[in-house]
C-alpha cells in the first residue's frame, strides 16, 4: 500500500477550500455563531466537546436538523440569533469507537455511540444536504488502526446503501490523534480512498495517546504541557509526515487546533496569546497544511489573513514534502524541557475544574486561557499520572 500509487476520490467542490475550520460543541448558540463566524467550515461535535448527556446528545441533533433547513433561530438575554445569508460548510464528529450511548439497545446491548450520532444525523439530513448542494460530511475521531478506518468505511457504504446514495456521498477527514495511527496513515487512507477528504493532526490527544501508549518508559516522560509545541520532537515529526502523506494521496492536511481565547480584561496578555496563534498559523501554512482550527470565533480572521497571505490557491496539494524523512526514531522523539511543581500544579487545577464542567453537562470550558475540552484535560490528567 505504501508503494503504490493510488490517489483518494477528489474532494467535493464546496470542499476544495478548507483554510479555516472552527470546532465547537452542538448547543444551539455555538452551532448559530460558528456557522456564521466566517470560517470555511464548521466541525460540530459530538465528541471532545461535548458531555454526552442525553439532553446534550439529541439536542445536539435537533440543533443540527434545524441548522441544515436553515430554520435555526434563539432568543436569549434579549439577543436573536440567526444563520447569515453566508455560513460555513458543516462537518459532523461523532462520539470515538469506544464509547457507548446507554440509552439506546439492540439485543440488550448498548449501541456504540458514534453509530447513534452518525445514524441520526446522515438519516435525517444527508439527503437535504445533498439538495442544497453540500453533502453529509465527518470527522472521526480516536482511530487507532487501518482497521478501524475500515470499519469506518463500511459504516458509510452501508449508510450509502440504505438510503440511496452514490458511492462516496459521505466524506470524512480522520483525526490523527492516537501514536498507533501516526504509523498507519497510508493505510487509514487506503481502507477510505473512496470517502476520505484527508488526515488532521489532532495534536492534544496526541500527546495523551504517547503519555499512555509508553506509560512503562521512563525515557519518555514528557515535560510540562506547555513546553510541548509543535516545532518540537515528535509532534514536529508527526505533522510533516502528515503532509507528505496526504499530499502524496490526494487529500487534504488539515492542522491542529488553537485553543486560545481572546483575554478580556488583559491586554498585554491578550497580545502575546494572538502572537502565538500566529506563529502556530505561520508555521502550519509554511509546512504545507491545507487549513487550520481555531476554537474561538474571534482567531477567525487571524487564521484567515495568515493563511490568504500565504497560500494563494484553495490548498496545496501541489507541495509534495519530499524533502521530509521521517521514521519510527521521530515519531517517537520526545521534546526537550523541564518538569515543574508550577506544571503539575497547573495540570492538577486543570483536571479537577475540567472534570467538576463536565458532571454538569458542559464539555467545553474556558479555562486559564485556553478552551478545554476533553482532549486537553486527557493531557493533564496524564501527566499528573506520569
Amino acid at each position: 500500500i505504501r508503494e503504490g500509487d493510488w490517489t483518494c476520490e477528489k474532494a467535493p467542490t464546496d470542499l476544495e477550500d478548507r483554510r479555516v475550520e472552527i470546532t465547537g460543541p452542538v448547543d444551539r448558540k455555538m452551532v448559530i455563531n460558528a456557522l456564521n463566524s466566517g470560517a470555511n467550515v464548521f466541525m460540530a461535535d459530538f465528541e471532545d466537546s461535548t458531555c454526552p448527556t442525553w439532553d446534550n446528545v439529541v439536542a445536539g441533533q435537533v440543533n443540527l436538523f434545524d441548522a441544515v433547513r436553515r430554520t435555526i433561530t434563539l432568543e436569549q438575554n434579549g439577543k436573536r440569533y440567526e444563520l447569515a445569508s453566508q455560513t460555513a460548510v458543516l462537518f459532523v464528529r461523532p462520539r470515538g469507537l469506544h464509547l457507548q450511548e446507554a440509552h439506546v439497545l439492540v439485543d440488550g446491548e448498548p449501541v456504540p455511540g458514534s453509530l447513534f450520532d452518525f445514524g441520526l444525523f446522515v438519516f435525517h439530513n444527508a439527503k437535504e444536504l445533498i439538495a442544497r448542494g453540500s453533502g453529509p460530511y465527518f470527522y472521526l475521531p480516536k482511530l487507532e488502526s487501518h482497521l478501524e478506518a475500515q470499519l469506518w468505511n463500511d459504516v458509510l457504504g452501508a449508510a450509502e446503501q440504505s438510503l440511496g446514495l452514490a458511492e462516496g456521498t459521505c466524506r470524512a477527514t480522520v483525526l490523527i490523534e492516537t501514536l498507533p495511527a501516526a504509523f498507519q496513515m497510508h493505510e487509514i487512507l487506503h481502507a477510505l480512498r473512496t470517502h476520505s477528504v484527508g488526515l488532521n493532526c489532532g495534536r492534544w490527544d496526541y500527546i495523551f495517546s504517547t503519555i499512555k501508549r509508553r506509560r512503562r518508559d521512563a525515557s519518555a516522560v514528557m515535560p510540562d504541557r506547555a513546553q510541548i509545541t509543535m516545532d518540537k520532537g515528535f509532534l514536529r515529526a508527526y505533522s510533516e509526515l502528515l503532509i507528505q502523506t496526504c499530499h502524496r494521496r490526494g487529500v487534504h492536511a488539515m492542522g491542529g487546533m488553537a485553543a486560545q481565547i481572546p483575554i478580556k480584561n488583559d491586554p498585554a496578555a491578550n497580545d502575546a496569546a494572538l502572537a502565538r496563534v500566529r506563529a502556530d498559523k505561520l508555521r502550519e501554512v509554511r509546512a504545507g497544511h491545507d487549513g487550520t482550527w481555531v476554537a474561538h470565533p474571534a482567531l477567525v480572521a487571524i487564521a484567515r489573513e495568515i493563511f490568504d497571505a500565504e497560500m494563494p490557491g484553495k490548498n496545496q496539494l501541489d507541495k509534495a514534502r519530499t524533502d521530509v524523512s521521517v521514521g519510527p526514531a521521530e515519531l517517537l522523539a520526545v521534546p526537550e524541557g523541564t518538569r515543574t511543581s508550577q506544571g503539575l500544579r497547573h495540570d492538577v487545577k486543570v483536571s479537577v475544574q475540567y472534570i467538576e464542567a463536565w458532571l454538569r453537562g458542559i464539555g467545553c470550558v474556558p479555562l486559564y486561557n485556553l478552551m478545554e475540552d476533553a482532549a486537553t484535560a486527557e493531557i493533564s490528567r496524564a501527566q499528573v499520572w506520569q
